[in-house]
């Protein structure tokens, strides 16, 4: 799917997130990644092959 050079991660690799974000909706709270990747806001993500990856933000730390 990516054209770009040099090629973005794909789907199954570990940076995966790195590859370049091709349609945003942030008003609906996602964004489309060129290696098929459907990140979303909340930090979860879906996969090409329908996998989901759960939301994996860092916690907050506490306001001094």
């Amino acid at each position: 799917m990516c054209q770009h050079m040099p090629a973005c991660p794909s789907a199954d690799a570990f940076d995966h997130e790195a590859a370049r974000l091709v349609v945003s909706h942030p008003e609906q709270g996602w964004g489309l990644l060129c290696n098929g990747v459907v990140v979303f806001e909340d930090t979860g993500e879906l996969l090409p092959d329908g996998r989901c990856v759960p939301a994996h933000r860092a916690p907050c730390g506490r306001a001094a």
